[in-house]
């Protein structure tokens, strides 16, 4: 994905210490994570809580299709009701160790704001805010303030969401800090009932671009005007990939993530990015329709020509050009968004993380119990080796962390698979399953009218 924010992990500063079983315990004890905040609540889905109708990116009203997805993500999430029961003892989630009276003070401020609002908000997380509450406080309708904690109650959502579906594995949360400025939570699953590996991690961080984050961005068209060299940043996303065990479950990927840059004259520029696409090992045409049908309708909502437009992004960014093949059957894909204005692009960005849950859970229900032969997973292992080479050869974000000193591998390399497989001249039989879903990696379709 193009500025993953992977490669701004962090350096050698980040900190976790390993509890019982190697599980990663971040600053302390690590306690059963429950869906239910205060009060018994329920956590808000991703973005909910600024209580604002999306007014469209730049083309007025939603059109049609909102209503159907606002019917899709309802039955996507009611499941998270039941999931206090299901997900107990299957998701964790960090608690900051309290290094003293200043310390907490300086967290949480003065005691009527320990249950706040926002403190209430903060209890849904897998691990607390990276940015001090304090300063959340302080600029509550700041973008960036907003995307921090959307990609926070992102990252819990799905957790819980794949946690539920699992119900065997638990997801390990690891809290890092970068030493030049902000950190990130890593929550990852591996070796699971249904999932072989899940991880969802998020990024705050900001500092000084470096000369080649500078180099990639201006490659894009954009002058970023330096002061003695330097050029201030703040960027902030939450990145995911899942790969089941199944055979017939396809992997899915998704990135969303928010930049601002500061120029020599004092000018900020800001912009959003992201996507989400599926990567089946079989193709199943109801599967393509459903899930390229619920981003469609996400982004119908903010114009008729996003879905399109975004679609073909997608198409022709995940394509390895060795292989002559895309990674999988696509979904939509951005960067650079920054028009019409700030607050749009971010609610637009607000519909694709509710998305997510209602685009991919229910192809793992539905195909997480199907039988596969050894041949079948035999071929999963080679598309993966074919994901790997992706990631390695032609991520943006990954080759730039990879070659940035200080990155933490462990984050970058999060999105590859537990196992893979590569054979010498394999080649599929004519009409074949594997033939099929292949001829679509070269050819990409259109799913949805």
């Amino acid at each position: 994905m193009a500025m993953n924010l992977r490669w701004l992990s962090a350096g050698p500063c980040w900190r976790a210490v390993r509890g019982a079983c190697g599980e990663l315990r971040a600053y302390g004890e690590l306690r059963a994570w429950s869906p239910r905040c205060a009060a018994g609540r329920l956590c808000r889905p991703p973005g909910t809580a600024c209580g604002e109708q999306s007014r469209g990116l730049g083309y007025g009203p939603p059109v049609g299709g909102g209503s159907r997805l606002r019917t899709r993500l309802a039955a996507g999430l009611a499941g998270l009701v039941g999931l206090a029961a299901v997900a107990f003892g299957h998701v964790e989630r960090a608690e900051m160790v309290r290094k003293s009276s200043g310390a907490q003070s300086a967290s949480l401020g003065r005691p009527e704001e320990e249950d706040d609002e926002l403190a209430r908000r903060c209890r849904c997380f897998m691990a607390p805010p990276v940015t001090d509450l304090r300063e959340l406080r302080r600029r509550p309708d700041d973008m960036k303030t907003k995307m921090e904690l959307l990609i926070l109650e992102t990252q819990a959502q799905v957790c819980q969401a794949l946690a539920q579906v699992d119900g065997g594995a638990r997801f390990s949360v690891d809290r890092w800090e970068r030493k030049e400025g902000g950190g990130g939570i890593s929550c990852v699953l591996q070796d699971g009932h249904v999932f072989e590996k899940a991880g969802v991690s998020i990024s705050v961080v900001h500092g000084n671009l470096s000369e080649e984050a500078a180099k990639q961005m201006r490659s894009r068209g954009k002058l970023l005007k330096t002061k003695d060299g330097k050029l201030p940043f703040s960027a902030m996303g939450v990145s995911s990939v899942i790969h089941p065990k199944n055979p017939h479950t396809p992997t899915i990927h998704f990135n969303y993530r928010y930049f601002e840059v500061e120029e020599a004259d004092g000018n900020t520029l800001w912009w959003f990015g992201g996507g989400c696409d599926l990567t089946p090992t079989y193709l199943n045409q109801e599967d393509a329709v459903h899930f390229h049908r619920t981003l469609k309708e996400a982004c119908d909502q903010h114009g008729p020509d996003l879905y399109p437009k975004f679609k073909k992004w997608c198409d022709d960014y995940f394509f390895i050009a060795h292989r002559g093949e895309r990674r999988g059957i696509g979904g939509i894909f951005f960067d650079d968004l920054d028009s019409p204005s700030k607050e749009e692009v971010f609610r637009f960005v607000q519909s694709c993380t509710q998305a997510i849950i209602p685009s991919y859970i229910p192809l793992v229900k539905k195909h997480c119990n199907d039988s596969f032969t050894p041949q079948e997973k035999l071929w999963q292992q080679l598309r993966r080796g074919r994901y790997v080479e992706f990631n390695l050869l032609y991520d943006r974000g990954t080759k730039f962390g990879l070659f940035t000193p200080g990155s933490r591998i462990e984050s970058i390399l999060m999105s590859l698979p537990l196992t893979a497989r590569w054979e010498y001249m394999h080649s599929p039989s004519e009409n074949s399953k594997e033939a099929e879903i292949l001829e679509v990696l070269r050819h990409p379709r259109d799913w949805v009218p």
